[in-house]
């Protein structure tokens, strides 16, 4: 399968071949641009459209290292020619949170030296958990003023698709060594230039001018070394 986002996040229509279907639900197709739920951001939705017929896609997640289609009307084969269209205004949001999460993530690192353990990025508002030993409840105001400042900076985003062994000099990147089996002989590294380069399988903006400012509106303790910050679009 090739997989369309990874090269290209802009991508909101494309056609492919549809190569099986299970249960009347879930399609398989040649190439896809829709995104699967994964790394913390939520799966696409959209419709794929087969001679006229709309076939909402309403999951997407991936099975057997396949990304599957959920669609809510039967009818689909193998075979058939389809049309896919991104639900836009949706993947557009998660893109804007999941680029805002590296941006801040970037500067709770630099600032703290704290490690990044995850994101969840959701519709209304994206948290970022880290670990760190003391919360400087303090500093969180000044991430959310340089997390903007980068916003209105404008800078162009790049996608490197890099052997193994070029992503891993990468000082970001080589943290997470352990975390690429070793058949992977690929790494994405999202570039926000100055910023942070970022070993990432989501979708990102082009421009950081696309991202509204964000507010940084709770922080909590979850624990030992466990900590998490909330944000949303002000």
């Amino acid at each position: 399968m090739e997989t369309l986002y990874l090269k290209d996040c802009q991508i909101k229509e494309f056609e492919a071949n549809v190569l099986d279907v299970t249960d009347d639900r879930f399609v398989v197709l040649d190439r896809t641009a829709f995104y699967p739920n994964s790394g913390g951001q939520p799966h696409d939705t959209g419709k794929l459209v087969c001679d006229g017929k709309e076939y909402p896609v309403i999951f997407v997640d991936k099975f057997d290292g396949k990304i599957g289609h959920e669609v809510s009307e039967a009818g689909l084969k193998a075979g058939d020619k389809v049309k896919g269209n991104i639900d836009w205004d949706r993947r557009s949001l998660f893109m804007k949170y999941h680029t805002a999460a590296h941006i801040l993530s970037a500067i709770i690192h630099n600032e703290t030296g704290a490690k990044i353990s995850g994101n969840q990025i959701a519709e209304n508002k994206t948290r970022v958990d880290f670990n760190l030993e003391d919360f400087d409840r303090e500093l969180i105001g000044s991430y959310e003023v340089k997390v903007n400042e980068i916003i209105d900076r404008n800078i162009d985003l790049v996608i490197d698709i890099l052997p193994r062994d070029e992503a891993l000099k990468i000082p970001s990147v080589v943290k997470l060594k352990d975390a690429f089996p070793p058949e992977i002989e690929e790494i994405r590294v999202i570039r926000i230039p100055d910023v942070d380069d970022q070993a990432c399988g989501g979708t990102h903006v082009s421009n950081t001018a696309e991202i509204p400012h964000i507010e940084i509106f709770k922080a909590e303790n979850k624990g030992k070394n466990n900590r998490r910050i909330y944000f949303r679009f002000s």
